[in-house]
């Protein structure tokens, strides 16, 4: 079981939830359980090919991960799949 953590602004696609629990043996695994469980936050994370989108970073406990070779990295009882949208303003 691995814990997404889910930032403040998609909450509202998931009951105010701050973390999802799921099993998940990739980074790919957890998404494809994002996308069946919690379709909007989904659809915020991924665009309708799949592919995360770009102003969204990924993060494996605190270890960036790359796209999109680092979709296939494995996770491990206890890992977080910290979802961080970039920030951007004047």
């Amino acid at each position: 079981m691995i814990a997404i953590h889910v930032p403040d602004p998609l909450r509202v696609y998931c009951d105010g939830a701050d973390e999802l629990r799921v099993e998940a043996a990739t980074v790919q695994a957890a998404l494809t359980q994002l996308q069946q469980r919690y379709p909007a936050v989904y659809k915020n994370v991924c665009d309708e090919t799949g592919t995360v989108r770009r102003h969204i970073n990924l993060f494996i406990n605190s270890a960036l991960v790359r796209r999109p070779e680092g979709l296939q990295l494995p996770l491990s009882e206890g890992d977080t799949l910290l979802i961080l949208p970039a920030v951007s303003g004047g």
